[in-house]
């Protein structure tokens, strides 16, 4: 499960020699490649289990890391990756909130109840654009025009809207005006916009409507219940006889989901 920026991710791997057996190596180093293509070299401990090794490393950026561990005295390898979150929570519900909703007493479910947490509103956020706050950065590559098309809505507000070219024209947010709902960018003078440009803005809801989190509850306990439950329904038994394929999602969205996100559905596709 992904790590949170700034959490120690504990990496573990084995040293074996060419018959399978759990052996002490000679030397042990674990590299670990950031997103960026940076690289960190953790110091690795045997633990009290020959030939178990383990490092601990502090995470620094978002994304996927990869870890890469070499043993010799005998030589072996191994390879792995771990993903880390973005600071800003990423979900429409809380831990807490989805934790009750699941009937989660303790804490042993939280990293797998987060992750699917992180599906959900991936799934909402298809249906009715961006619901958690984030700023986004966009370039267009665009002429004369008189409105900027911003992608993701609802938008928020402006922070910047400046020239991809060298001694090109930046615009004064002051002097624009954004229409949130359809993302459209206007100079208040009714002048036109020269690009190319680079848009940056904040987007999603700062208030989400009952229904969205209607919906946010009703896909994650369907999904809970799909991989968590004591076996998949048969047909014509439990929720899977409300639920109809949509196209390119087949079962994993309930209809009676989907219905509840009707009301703030801009389309498919938008987030």
């Amino acid at each position: 499960m992904p790590y949170d920026l700034g959490a120690t991710a504990r990496l573990t791997a084995d040293c074996r020699d060419p018959g399978g057996a759990l052996v002490t190596a000679g030397t042990a180093t674990v590299t670990v490649t950031l997103p960026d293509g940076t690289t960190a070299t953790p110091t690795p401990t045997e633990t009290q289990t020959v030939g178990v090794y383990q490092a601990d490393y502090v995470t620094a950026a978002a994304g996927r890391h990869t870890v890469r561990w070499l043993f010799t005295g005998p030589a072996h390898a191994y390879t792995d990756s771990f993903d880390v979150r973005e600071e800003a929570s990423p979900t429409v519900l809380s831990l807490q909130d989805a934790k009750s909703l699941l009937k989660k007493q303790d804490t042993a479910d939280d990293p797998l109840v987060r992750f699917w947490l992180e599906a959900t509103t991936s799934a909402v956020e298809y249906f009715v654009g961006p619901v958690v706050v984030r700023t986004v950065t966009e370039d267009h590559q665009v002429g004369l025009v008189k409105a900027l098309a911003l992608r993701k809505t609802p938008a928020i507000s402006l922070v910047s809207v400046t020239s991809l070219r060298a001694g090109g024209y930046d615009y004064d947010t002051a002097d624009l005006h954004l229409d949130p709902v359809t993302g459209a960018v206007t100079r208040t003078d009714g002048g036109q916009m020269v690009g190319p440009l680079q848009a940056v803005y904040r987007a999603g809801r700062l208030i989400v409507p009952a229904n969205i989190l209607a919906g946010a509850q009703l896909i994650l306990q369907h999904l809970w219940r799909t991989v968590s439950g004591p076996g998949r329904p048969q047909r014509g038994m439990d929720d899977f006889d409300v639920t109809e394929p949509i196209p390119g999602l087949g079962y994993a969205i309930p209809n009676r989901a989907r219905q509840m996100l009707n009301p703030s559905d801009d389309g498919p596709g938008i987030a």
